[in-house]
């Protein structure tokens, strides 16, 4: 399979949902309206990974014992319940259109109306991405209202771990505030159902972070701002106690060891405000940091940095890093946590103190780790590691041992401050780039993503024993092929510690490196594709290089010249000669008859430019093609590539798989992320995509779900759908 999807940066998270769908709609050629269909109704849950991307805010309610909500970078947000052990996702309604909406930027809950809770949303704030959106509930997010924003916001962008940005009125549950990177500060009066500019004494930039964090310290607001130099004269924090007139907060420290406020939190007990400090907004790009506390009371300053940067490792470098994440105890005066973040040489760590910061303990020195439940976390070693990206961190205000940390895989949690495992179950935040289906074997399902590399699920309800698929250990997975008539022969490719190519002859349980690689492998590896049989190999290398082909298991790799740059390979799935690519700068279909070793144009004058494709080879037939196109629809050949038809039924196909045929049909289910008239939705077609069934409803949508789609070939009617940000989610008839 041929895929072109969406960029997405290097580390994510999450999965977790499950319900059964109301009566759906079918849609039957391109003119036709939506009509009931009997019996469509599915049910859709999570392949359960746990986790696996970065979580960018935890957030317990200050008065409702048990209730906590996470919000993530690119996977919408969730609600936690402590009866269950469980995290439910509350944002999996987003659709299509609304994909830049998955990206939760800042979330807020109103200490006086439990069942209040807010969410700021928005992922990109470029040019090229939606404004951002304003949910609110009355329900804890089991139900909506929505306000769209006339400006961007940027959960995936710098600075996401920083927090909250959204904050309820400490004088008036009415009033709310948002603070955004390049608009200063926003004010509601109707509980977030309008929102207009307010004052603010600092200009944002137009590439900064603007306002870092709002926070309530007794009825007083404070906001970290985000666009200082740190310099003095050049103030970071401002406070309003009236809700009309801010001011820069005096004698605030300065220094680049105190650039951007991270977070802050404030002890009622001791009305004392703590912030966390670093050089840069991070995630990534800290070196330096602090952590200082401000009695409100008298306006008295101190620093009480753990640990400060700038001190040599165990192997004579530099232990660089900043802070980021704080909480206070809500039980007990003076007690808090800090995290630092970006401390790759010595490794993250929680920082706890008892006495207001005068001391402090590094709970990963006694830290005992269970990731059973998560095997990847050991990624491909023999034990976990405490975590990268620690910015978001929080205390249970019912229980003074339950703490909590978001890290750029998973959230960490320990009950006594000493045994620590993922308090993870519910919330799936990968984003997906490649589906395969086994027909045989003990996995119905392999997968590859982005950050977390493959994964061989040999159960959909539990994280895959194996954890991530090593030797090697790949960061983001490139490619993924199985050999149709010898399935227990799988591929992959991807950005690896060891090499970036590996071969499977056990169906993807276990896995060596190629014996080599071309050498544009390691910058630059792409989509990889094993013909029927196993016994060739193609590999792409972007548009500025040749693809590549080895006839010997990796061992050895030659160059094919006619093979068209930047397309990606697709074997036939019978003849092990048949190799097939779609160029999409010139609309042309290339065919390979003899192993891979040179192509010829086909079908010429098809769609150009299309970035978003996919070109799929129907399984058990000879030159069956179905090239899925975004901005053109379906076509079909069923001559090799010769000619391409179109396909009536749909105007618009995003991502097209294949899984077993319905009862007393001959042909594959074919499944399909498409638009029929202006539905943008999940279709199953039991006719050679003659008709089409909507299996997804309006409340399982997941935003952007373009790069992959498979049925499952031994179960009809299962279809697993990768989604940018929400995991693999795989739904059958209910």
């Amino acid at each position: 399979m041929s895929t072109f999807h969406l960029s997405r940066r290097a580390v994510l998270a999450g999965t977790a949902a499950t319900a059964a769908v109301a009566a759906l709609p079918v849609l039957q050629g391109h003119a036709q309206a939506a009509v009931p269909a009997a019996g469509a109704a599915y049910r859709w849950r999570n392949a359960v990974q746990g986790g696996t991307g970065f979580i960018t805010g935890v957030l317990f309610h200050p008065t409702a014992r048990g209730l906590a909500y996470a919000r993530t970078d690119i996977g919408g947000a969730y609600r936690w319940d402590d009866r269950t052990g469980r995290w439910s996702p509350l944002t999996d309604h987003l659709g299509w259109d609304d994909w830049n909406l998955l990206g939760v930027e800042a979330m807020a809950v109103d200490p006086a109306h439990p069942n209040r809770v807010y969410l700021a949303l928005g992922t990109y704030a470029q040019s090229w991405a939606g404004n951002g959106a304003v949910l609110r509930s009355e329900d804890r997010g089991a139900t909506w209202k929505r306000t769209d924003l006339t400006v961007k916001l940027g959960a995936n962008e710098d600075g996401r771990g920083c927090g909250e940005r959204l904050l309820v009125d400490p004088r008036d549950s009415d009033t709310l505030w948002l603070g955004t990177r390049h608009d200063g500060l926003l004010k509601s009066t109707d509980r977030g159902a309008t929102w207009q500019a307010a004052s603010f004494p600092a200009t944002p930039s137009a590439t900064g972070q603007g306002i870092t964090f709002l926070v309530a310290a007794g009825r007083t607001v404070y906001a970290g701002w985000g666009d200082s130099d740190g310099t003095a004269g050049k103030p970071n924090l401002y406070r309003t106690s009236d809700g009309t007139t801010w001011e820069a907060v005096p004698g605030q420290p300065t220094g680049a060891a105190a650039k951007v406020p991270i977070r802050a939190a404030y002890d009622r007990h001791t009305c004392e405000l703590y912030v966390t400090y670093a050089n840069a907004p991070g995630p990534n790009g800290q070196s330096d940091g602090s952590v200082h506390k401000l009695r409100t009371s008298s306006g008295k300053w101190t620093e009480v940095t753990p640990v400060k940067p700038g001190g040599t490792t165990s192997d004579g470098g530099t232990d660089a890093f900043g802070y980021g994440g704080v909480a206070v105890d809500a039980r007990r005066p003076g007690t808090l946590v800090v995290s630092t973040n970006n401390r790759w040489a010595e490794i993250d760590t929680v920082f706890r103190s008892t006495n207001g910061g005068r001391t402090w303990t590094s709970l990963k020195d006694t830290a005992v780790f269970d990731v059973s439940e998560t095997p990847y976390l050991k990624w491909g070693g023999d034990k976990p590691k405490f975590g990268w990206w620690i910015q978001a961190l929080a205390l249970d205000p019912y229980d003074s041992e339950h703490v909590v940390y978001g890290t750029g895989a998973t959230l960490y949690g320990t009950r006594d401050l000493r045994n620590w495992a993922p308090q993870i179950r519910g919330l799936e935040e990968a984003s997906i780039r490649q589906l395969v289906s086994p027909p045989t074997g003990e996995a119905h399902l392999i997968s590859g993503s982005g950050d977390i590399g493959v994964m061989y699920h040999e159960r959909l309800t539990a994280s895959p024993s194996r954890g991530m698929a090593s030797n090697p250990v790949f960061g983001t997975s490139t490619g993924l092929s199985l050999a149709a008539a010898k399935p227990s022969y799988v591929v992959r490719a991807g950005w690896g510690d060891n090499g970036n190519g590996a071969w499977s002859n056990d169906g993807g349980k276990t896995w060596a490196p190629f014996q080599a690689q071309p050498s544009m492998a390691k910058s630059a590896p792409g989509p990889i594709a094993t013909n029927a049989d196993g016994s060739v190999l193609l590999w792409s290398f972007g548009t500025s290089n040749p693809g590549f082909r080895s006839a010997d298991n990796g061992a050895t790799w030659s160059e094919v010249a006619s093979f068209p740059k930047g397309a990606a390979p697709v074997a036939d799935p019978v003849d092990p000669k048949r190799f097939y690519a779609f160029d999409t700068t010139t609309g042309t279909l290339f065919a390979s008859t003899d192993g891979g070793e040179t192509f010829t144009a086909r079908a010429t004058g098809l769609s150009s430019g299309d970035t978003e494709f996919q070109l799929v080879a129907a399984p058990g037939r000879s030159g069956d093609l179905w090239l899925s196109l975004k901005w053109n629809g379906l076509y079909r050949s069923t001559d090799g590539g010769a000619a391409f038809t179109k396909v009536a039924s749909c105007w618009a196909s995003y991502t097209l798989g294949f899984g077993k045929a319905a009862e007393g049909a001959s042909y594959p289910a074919v499944y399909m992320v498409g638009s029929t008239e202006s539905i943008t939705a999940v279709y199953r077609s039991d006719d050679e995509a003659k008709s089409w069934v909507r299996v997804n409803d309006d409340q399982h949508q997941w935003g952007w779900i373009g790069a992959a789609i498979t049925g499952d070939p031994r179960v009809y009617g299962r279809v697993y759908i990768a989604t940018n940000g929400r995991g693999v989610q795989y739904g059958e008839p209910a």
